[in-house]
């Protein structure tokens, strides 16, 4: 879980950037706000999806609705999930549910067709506004139930997110990697390029004649777009903490992204180059450039194999299952002289000690924002 929430300065004060960083930062927080423990953040049941699931002391089922700005039907949804849950009782080991339900809806402003809709429903919903408020040099989160005026507090560790409206227009390289994207595909890469300029004034975009990176300067780098030819789409890469228990995560490595732009499925240590993604009976193994080394003093030119390892899928499956040794597998086996090269984004959070919960692009892309700045 993040340590620090990306807010932004408006007119009337601050805002959470966007609904992610506010459900990250009261996940972090429950217990000490409301006195709840979270299960489970992003539960789908029934294809609901709820954005929190905790627990009261007593083992009362609470859910949690939060929206980042006003919202006219959160009455509807926190029912749906009502239903769902009541109806596959998932987590009864953790659950007392023969007690009734908590439904809780935060945002920091209610529509008034929420009271409407709360006034003739025959459960209780419970409205919480909140609020960042500044007191003397520092910024906390404020939680007020509007029914009781009971208030409590919390203190927001933050970092300030820009502004992206004057932002400048893509590189004519970077239009050029996306000419053959779909829409999808387009507003994905966009919309990263706006989250990491909006971050932190500092950033800059440095381009050459093969890539586009992102950082404070050439040396402290967050991010980066390459074009792979394989794929006939933009790649991405980000410096995440390095996956290695004995360093603490304090070394940031350059790590590709593979996503559909919204949700990200795996992460690989590839040193420079695109690298290629392998899967063989659910092995993946992110490979790096045909020049660098896969084993000690071991490299596709000493194999001679390097057409062969492309082109033919039992060689390539063989070679996989036979060195399964020095990569990151499903087993979690770890490259004992370096990173993993590849694995499952859910098993990259947890070891590094992360939520492996919710993997949406959003959320790794201000990982490695975060893990950039706290060491500026």
């Amino acid at each position: 879980m993040l340590s620090s929430a990306a807010l932004r300065k408006t007119g009337s004060g601050w805002e959470f950037a966007n609904e992610e960083v506010l459900e990250d930062f009261v996940e972090v927080h429950l217990q000490s706000l409301l006195g709840l423990t979270v299960i489970k953040r992003q539960f789908t049941v029934n294809e609901q999806r709820c954005d929190i699931i905790a627990v009261d002391e007593n083992k009362r089922l609470v859910v949690l609705e939060l929206k980042n700005g006003e919202d006219r039907y959160v009455v509807q949804q926190l029912t749906r999930y009502y239903d769902a849950l009541l109806e596959h009782k998932p987590f009864a080991d953790r659950v007392d549910y023969d007690q009734p339900v908590r439904l809780i809806a935060i945002a920091p402003k209610f529509h008034r067709d929420n009271f409407t809709d709360r006034k003739y429903h025959g459960l209780f919903f419970q409205f919480l506004q909140f609020a960042i408020v500044p007191d003397e040099e520092k910024l906390y989160l404020h939680f007020k139930d509007v029914d009781a005026e009971h208030i409590a507090r919390v203190e927001i560790t933050y970092r300030e997110q820009y502004s992206n409206e004057t932002l400048s227009e893509p590189p004519r390289l970077l239009l050029k990697f996306m000419q053959e994207c779909n829409e999808t595909e387009r507003e994905g890469v966009l919309s990263v390029r706006r989250q990491i300029l909006g971050c932190d004034r500092r950033v800059k975009e440095l381009t050459d004649s093969s890539s586009i990176k992102y950082g404070f300067g050439k040396n402290k780098l967050i991010a980066e777009f390459r074009f792979d030819a394989r794929r006939n789409s933009p790649a991405m890469f980000l410096w995440l903490p390095l996956p290695r228990g004995y360093n603490n995560n304090k070394i940031l490595a350059r790590m590709r992204i593979w996503t559909n732009w919204e949700i990200v499925t795996d992460t690989g240590y590839i040193r420079k180059g695109i690298g290629i993604m392998v899967n063989e009976d659910e092995y993946k193994v992110g490979m790096v450039s045909p020049s660098a080394k896969l084993m000690p003093d071991t490299s596709y030119r000493a194999l001679g194999a390097r057409d062969k390892f492309l082109n033919d899928p039992a060689y390539r499956k063989n070679y996989v299952m036979n060195n399964l040794a020095f990569y990151v597998s499903k087993y979690g086996r770890n490259y004992r002289h370096g990173s993993p090269l590849a694995m499952s984004i859910t098993y990259y959070f947890k070891i590094i000690g992360k939520s492996d919960e919710f993997t949406s692009l959003e959320r790794i892309v201000n990982l490695a924002l975060e893990s950039r700045l706290v060491k500026l």
